[in-house]
């Protein structure tokens, strides 16, 4: 298979693909690793590992954030914040699993559960089958592997297949930092069908899947019985701009969150609806600082805004925005292809409630300004659309950040931020066609343990 640079298709490898043979002898590998109980790491083993691992990442750190760039076209500059963000998430799941552990059942509460002792310990789940997704592809597959060698699970990770060089990488680093071979390993497939028979393979115990809300609900509805799963999609991201703000201190972070990695990330802002009375000088400092943005090589240190991930994206985004200029909206800047591989930076204006950028996830670098002048009919579209993940309320009126933050339909409310930040420990779950579970290292490690529960006695 051919990987190619996501900004001119240039080639960068090519590295060989999992037949169906070698798909059915990794998931073999991984069960017989947790059937024989007898050799599943111990914790403290876990622990020098994944220090080592960390230790391995920093040295690598300058590379990554290169390959980072070349496969995914991330700008240099936020992919090496993603080198550094994989980096603390492995220290940060050390320090999770320092705290992972059961409790004490009472008893003695009744006559019959007298003269007795209960308590519960942590177990592995069993074989993670982990999908992953292009967008952040050094720490989505931190985020994916690293819960699952914390908690002493066998763990098989497909990355996307135009960004695999980051998995693999990692892996092999995983694998320098003493992990036996056989507790992670990786897979590379072109076909879907093979893929599917991974996932839903009953040696599966564990499904985490970041991706297409299509693909991963079929995939759920699949599952072999007693498997569980983590799905991470989308959604359209709605920011709320009240009258009371300071338009220039909060363009900085909008444009930040809505065309940063060009709009390919699953809380990206998308929509925003801003307060009627400041709506013009809103839209001239967006459009002029969307203007300014710049665009090209995401190899350069200068660059703000790369490619999207294939060049059918961006005649998808291209189709899009037509059909919101057909229908009567305003672009203010951008609108049209750089390159069959990179779309300008967008701003659209008023687009119709039923056009595509109004009622789907865009993926792309294109934000849409609505204006409003009731709070209430604001919040009512943006909570109308049937996922929901983050949101965010910009306002100097406590009250009404705190209305909103109340009213909005979404798993995190962002208060003077914007709706794409996220810290490697907090919750990350999408609501309704969004997600299912909670993702973030912590809540992962949880997803992939059982509990078993040990009574004595006297």
């Amino acid at each position: 298979m051919l990987v190619t640079q996501a900004f001119d298709g240039a080639q960068i490898a090519e590295i060989p693909v999992d037949s169906e043979a070698s798909v059915a002898e990794k998931l073999d590998r991984a069960a017989r690793c947790f059937a024989d109980r007898a050799g599943w790491l111990p914790p403290y083993r876990r622990i020098e590992i994944l220090r080592r691992l960390a230790r391995l990442l920093e040295r690598e750190s300058d590379a990554l954030a290169m390959l980072i760039a070349r496969e995914g076209g991330k700008p240099l500059t936020d992919a090496r914040i993603e080198a550094a963000r994989s980096i603390n998430g492995v220290e940060s799941a050390i320090g999770d699993l320092e705290h992972l552990a059961g409790r004490e059942i009472p008893m003695g509460l009744t006559p019959a559960s007298r003269d007795r002792w209960a308590f519960t310990t942590k177990e592995p789940i069993g074989v993670v089958a982990a999908i992953s997704a292009f967008n952040h592809p050094l720490n989505l597959i931190v985020h994916q592997v690293v819960p699952a060698i914390a908690t002493g699970c066998p763990v098989i990770i497909k990355p996307a297949n135009t960004t695999p060089l980051c998995c693999l990488r990692f892996v092999a680093l995983v694998h320098e930092a003493g992990l036996p071979p056989e507790w992670c390993q990786t897979l590379i497939v072109e076909d879907n069908a093979l893929a599917e028979r991974f996932a839903t393979d009953p040696r599966v115990a564990f499904l985490s899947f970041i991706g297409s809300a299509k693909v991963g609900w079929y995939l759920r509805s699949k599952l072999a019985p007693g498997a569980r799963c983590a799905l991470e999609h989308g959604g359209a991201a709605p920011v709320i701009v009240d009258r009371s703000v300071e338009i220039d201190t909060i363009i900085e972070p909008l444009v930040k969150g809505g065309y940063y990695h060009a709009g390919q990330v699953c809380v990206s802002v998308q929509r925003i609806f801003v307060h009627a009375e400041i709506m013009p000088r809103f839209v001239e400092r967006l459009t002029e600082r969307v203007s300014a943005l710049r665009v090209g090589d995401p190899t350069l240190p200068d660059t703000e805004m790369g490619p999207l991930i294939l060049p059918r994206e961006v005649d998808r985004v291209a189709a899009w925005v037509a059909e919101a200029r057909d229908a009567g909206s305003t672009i203010t800047t951008g609108g049209a292809p750089i390159s069959e591989r990179v779309y300008a930076p967008t701003v659209v204006v008023k687009p119709p409630t039923t056009v595509k950028l109004s009622r789907e996830e865009v993926f792309g670098p294109v934000t849409c300004v609505y204006p409003y002048t009731d709070l209430n009919e604001a919040i009512a579209q943006a909570n109308s659309l049937p996922f929901a993940f983050q949101a965010s309320v910009f306002a100097r009126d406590i009250d009404i950040a705190l209305r909103a933050a109340r009213s909005l339909d979404a798993s995190t409310i962002l208060i003077n931020d914007h709706t794409a930040f996220r810290v490697d420990w907090m919750p990350f779950a999408g609501r309704r066609q969004s997600g299912y579970g909670v993702g973030g290292l912590p809540y992962t490690m949880h997803d992939m343990t059982q509990e078993k529960m040990i009574v004595l006695r006297r």
